[in-house]
């Protein structure tokens, strides 16, 4: 994209772009995380109080750490042994709240271009043109916010924070205010941000499906201290996490690739580690690439191939670990040539005398994969 848009970090595989590494004592608790984060869209996921916001504030300089450092690229926004603490407004730091805080009394043109007032650039009009669409929002610009729906209201905000030509944009849960319909509205214009910018983007988060849907790299953050960050595939794989995940929504994520249309049933072939997966019909053209989310408790596991069943995806696969947790639940993490999660009762486990680097059969129906667990990946 042209303007500041194309002004943003080229992607640079596996070259941290941004360096965290702070200590922040709090009321309830102390904020303590060292990582270091790629471009792309980085989720921050953890339960209310678990220090995500508390966080992306001390990036944007809404609050100053105790002690440590923070920097984009080469750039120092926060060194204690240097003394140095750029002001927010230094930071180039776009920043979208969850009830996008708009001026009332401004049409959603003027609300848009409120930042460049206080820069010294002029705006690149191709740039403000190009956001525009990305956002759909040409038909709102002569409107105010008290005539805007919250998912319209979230568009706006999302624009002008990047009309501000921010080197890296925060969203704090900015999809948290809205009702289920609205969010759907506005999640395609959040994945196609994350495609086509290459402005990096932190996510705040306490909705998995949101994560698996957008982000490519995940922090799982649980009493001020970051006990996770990777990629979201590997992140997901890890059954010690899955307290904090969320065990009802816990699940494997793969990228996958639609091969197939069966249009007489209605269903997409996709491949998955050099398998088939079947899914109930997706809209897209065939190649398309998706990541995929499988749930823990939609993945039944047999000692024998099933026969004469309703079921149309059985994998072969090998017990890697079994988790038992303190109720009738165990996790199964399974090998089907990348990380499968089964999630199913002790007594199973105990009747099927399940143990590691056993082979077995994992079966997952295909009604089971819905719209929510489907998101497009960002190669696309």
């Amino acid at each position: 994209m042209p303007g500041g848009l194309a002004n943003g970090w080229a992607t640079v595989p596996d070259k941290p772009q941004i360096t965290i590494e702070v200590e922040r004592r709090l009321a309830n608790f102390k904020l303590d995380v060292q990582f270091q984060l790629k471009s792309g869209l980085t989720a921050f996921f953890g339960r209310s109080g678990a220090g995500k916001t508390s966080l992306i504030n001390l990036i944007a300089g809404l609050d100053q750490p105790d002690h440590g450092h923070i920097s984009i690229g080469s750039q120092i926004l926060y060194d204690s042994d240097q003394n140095i603490h750029l002001a927010p407004e230094k930071r180039r730091i776009g920043y979208v709240f969850q009830d996008g805080r708009l001026f009332p009394h401004l049409s959603v043109h003027n609300n848009l271009i409120y930042a460049r007032r206080f820069m010294d650039q002029k705006l690149n009009p191709e740039t403000y043109d190009n956001i525009v669409q990305l956002l759909d929002i040409p038909g709102l610009l002569e409107r105010r916010p008290g005539t805007l729906s919250g998912g319209e209201k979230q568009r706006v905000a999302i624009g002008r924070a990047l009309l501000a030509d921010p080197q890296l944009l925060i969203m704090d849960e900015p999809l948290a205010a809205l009702d289920g319909g609205r969010k759907a509205e506005i999640l395609p214009f959040l994945e196609n941000l994350r495609d086509q910018l290459t402005t990096p983007i932190l996510y705040v988060s306490h909705t998995m499906e949101e994560v698996i849907r957008l982000a490519d790299n995940l922090v799982v953050m649980d009493g001020g201290r970051a006990v996770a960050h990777g990629d979201v595939e590997t992140v997901m794989s890890r059954l010690d996490l899955s307290p904090l995940t969320g065990r009802y929504e816990a699940g494997a994520v793969f990228q996958v690739h639609i091969e197939e249309h069966d249009r007489a049933y209605r269903l997409t072939r996709l491949q998955l580690a050099g398998q088939t997966l079947w899914v109930p019909g997706i809209d897209r053209p065939i190649g398309t690439n998706l990541r995929i989310r499988i749930r823990a408790r939609d993945v039944s596991i047999s000692r024998q191939k099933p026969q004469a069943t309703s079921i149309l995806n059985v994998f072969a696969a090998t017990v890697r670990e079994i988790v038992r947790d303190q109720g009738p639940h165990c996790e199964i993490l399974l090998d089907i040539g990348r990380p499968l999660i089964a999630r199913i009762t002790r007594k199973s486990v105990d009747e099927l005398d399940l143990h590691a680097g056993q082979k077995v059969y994992a079966s997952v129906k295909a009604a089971a994969i819905d719209r929510r667990s489907l998101g497009l990946n960002p190669t696309n």
